[in-house]
């Protein structure tokens, strides 16, 4: 058996070596040449998998070890006959960690209390439902706006107009769709910008192209008040240079890079692959993740809660550094900035996440015992 795989995919020998020869490529540059041959294709969201990459292949099995199928031509599958299988879920703590990492930044920068202000999450899927429970847990604001799920379900959901005219603070975490009642091309353009109160902050952590890029640079460039956070570009790799310096964070789209997050959706789709082929999984992916580098904290009971959600959370994850880095590789040329922009991606740093860390409380402390466990660290 013949697997081509995208080369930045973690653990593959691990979990599917004994299956076959594994063939590596860069994920944007795999050809229909190189998958002519393979039974299966592992990629991430950089590989658009369609007719033009396929047709005439032998590839049965298409596994993307991400949590976003908008780069998968499912229509062409079923039609063709091929399996697929993607990671729900498989980044989801990763990227709260990066929005709880983006509030802090924000709030120092600002000097707002983060439980004063009100919270709109625009997508209550595998990473938005997460966000909501961590806000909620720690005794904030929040209003939710999911039409798909409003639809369906009826239930406490809120529409968007709600969200722009009332939040303080807007996290994005919807897929990309670009037909349909609901379909979120452009969810935020110039009217939606408009409408927002002044000195909103916004965090996109989805895809890039929910937010019309070109219309929130205008947004900014004539002085808006409004604090940004993007990990997600339109038309990424390449980025808009004279947005991302008008951002207050910006990100090569790594919010849910943890490391954990990245093996976990190689582990999703060796299970898939696994119940294509009817087989039982015999490897799994507690026997092979590394021990965290940090271990435990220990606390103190007369530490405030403040000071104990800036120390937990950074102890894990602070998106300056990222920050930092990104915006030192944009220089050079087009082709220059787009190959660091992936060189960032490739080369990502440890990291791991933060319902992962261990703490140890050395009193009784019920405000922190609350916090801790909105979190969802491992108290011991």
């Amino acid at each position: 058996m013949l697997l081509v795989a995208d080369e930045n995919i973690p653990l593959l020998d691990e979990f599917f070596a004994n299956f076959g020869e594994i063939r590596r490529y860069p994920g944007r540059s795999i050809s229909a040449e190189q998958v002519r041959d393979a039974d299966a294709l592992l990629v991430r969201s950089v590989t658009r998998v369609d007719e033009a990459l396929l047709a005439g292949s032998r590839v049965r099995f298409v596994g993307t070890c991400t949590i976003g199928t908008d780069h998968l031509d499912l229509a062409y599958f079923a039609g063709a006959g091929i399996h697929w299988a993607s990671a729900p879920g498989c980044n989801a703590r990763g990227v709260v960690d990066y929005v709880l990492g983006s509030l802090l930044a924000l709030a120092e920068q600002t000097g707002q209390r983060l439980d004063q202000l009100v919270y709109g999450v625009v997508g209550a899927g595998q990473v938005g439902s997460r966000l909501v429970r961590v806000l909620q847990g720690l005794g904030w604001q929040v209003r939710v706006c999911d039409p798909p799920r409003q639809a369906a379900e009826g239930g406490d959901f809120v529409e968007l107009a709600q969200i722009l005219g009332e939040c303080d603070v807007i996290s994005l975490h919807t897929p990309l769709t670009r037909e349909g009642d609901h379909a979120t091309h452009h969810l935020i353009g110039a009217a939606q910008l408009q409408a927002l109160k002044p000195g909103t902050w916004l965090i996109n952590a989805s895809r890039g192209a929910v937010v019309d890029n070109a219309a929130l640079r205008a947004h900014l460039e004539a002085d808006a008040e409004l604090e940004v956070v993007l990990d997600v570009w339109e038309g990424e790799p390449q980025v808009d240079v004279e947005l991302a310096a008008l951002c207050q964070l910006a990100t090569p789209h790594i919010a849910g890079y943890s490391l954990d997050g990245k093996l976990r959706g190689t582990a999703m789709i060796h299970e898939a692959f696994c119940a294509f082929l009817g087989q039982v999984p015999q490897r799994h992916l507690s026997d092979l993740l590394p021990t965290p580098w940090l271990s435990e904290l220990q606390v103190a009971p007369e530490a405030s809660p403040d000071w104990l959600l800036a120390q937990v959370c950074r102890a894990v994850y602070d998106p300056r550094l990222d920050d930092a880095n990104f915006l030192r590789s944009l220089q050079g040329d087009a082709a220059t900035r787009r190959a660091a922009f992936d060189q960032l991606r490739k080369h990502y740093p440890y990291r791991r996440e933060i319902d992962g860390l261990k703490v140890r409380m050395l009193g009784e402390n019920p405000a922190q015992s609350a916090l801790l466990h909105a979190l969802g660290v491992q108290l011991v």
